[in-house]
């Protein structure tokens, strides 16, 4: 297993920790068997800032300094279990601890930087698959990145929460790049609070675009809303038990919640069974609206997960 700790400084990629040059240390992993997994986090971690470094923490292999399951992203991914084709994780940090819309320009100048990094594994190893797992702002990071790499360099993409619009999606997705790379789009309506602040602190380019909680129309898109029961039965179908929701208002929840992670290793890792469509069989047609769960009566949830397999 490899894992590489890069850090975007302004468009500029760097190792986390070391002068040496990103190309050398990335053509050293050139023979390593498996998949390339680039994970980004969102808002309010930066490099090289004590605890609030996402290296120390949900970046971390082992965690260090951060405590329980969200310090584990590269280990529940796959990583660091001694299989042979665990494949390279790429830790990708960007200093977003700063105001929302200076955070949202910074990572604007990181997905530049991260598409240095796509492209440079992709053009020595074409054949490699590239997956990106990433959180609230950090989609930011990996819409920029899609504008400026070759078509094929991404495969697919899950988004948890992410912190877009809907035309920064469409159109990243409709670029030479994106429309060959798949994107789940992994929403909860415990994250309405979050999405209304961030449509009133962010302004979109077009006036009138909603944020992609409220779901996204492409063939390249999937929408799995992971508070809804008939979304959680049909990826318990499909062999992955997900924890029901705990909480009305949670921005962490789509990672946080057990069963989450083991499902995007899945994911990931099985791009060619798990398929978009065979996902989006069962879902329900659109999301759920907003404040629906806020405002919902309150209901006795049956830890079924834990007691019961998938039929």
């Amino acid at each position: 297993m490899a894992l590489i700790r890069i850090n975007a400084q302004g468009e500029t990629p760097v190792i986390h920790g070391s002068p040496h040059p990103v190309a050398s240390i990335l053509k050293q992993t050139k023979s390593t068997d498996g998949p390339v997994i680039v994970m980004t986090h969102g808002y309010k971690f930066a490099p090289n800032q004590g605890s609030n470094c996402p290296h120390r923490d949900i970046l971390s292999l082992p965690p260090e300094g951060g405590t329980g399951i969200a310090s584990q992203w590269p280990h529940q991914l796959g990583f660091g279990q001694g299989n042979q084709a665990e494949g390279l994780a790429i830790a990708f940090g960007w200093d977003a601890r700063c105001a929302l819309w200076q955070a949202h320009h910074r990572a604007k100048l990181a997905g530049k930087a991260l598409a240095k990094v796509l492209s440079r594994v992709h053009q020595q190893s074409p054949q490699r698959p590239i997956h990106v797992l990433t959180h609230s702002m950090g989609v930011e990071v990996i819409l920029e990145s899609l504008l400026h790499v070759p078509p094929g360099a991404v495969d697919r993409i899950i988004s948890m929460t992410g912190a877009t619009y809907q035309g920064r999606l469409i159109a990243a997705l409709t670029s030479p790049s994106g429309r060959q790379a798949e994107f789940v789009n992994i929403t909860s309506r415990e994250n309405d609070i979050f999405d209304f602040l961030y449509e009133r602190m962010v302004a979109p380019a077009v006036p009138g675009d909603r944020v992609i909680g409220h779901g996204v129309n492409l063939r390249n898109v999937l929408t799995l809303q992971l508070d809804c029961p008939k979304t959680l039965k049909q990826i318990a179908r499909l062999g992955q038990i997900i924890a029901p929701p705990q909480r009305r208002i949670c921005h962490w929840s789509t990672y946080m919640r057990p069963g989450t992670m083991p499902f995007y290793q899945d994911l990931l890792r099985n791009r060619e069974k798990l398929t978009l469509d065979l996902l989006r069989s069962g879902l329900p047609e659109a999301p759920a609206p907003r404040w629906s769960r806020l405002f919902a009566r309150p209901t006795v949830v049956r830890p079924l997960f834990l007691t019961q397999k998938p039929s």
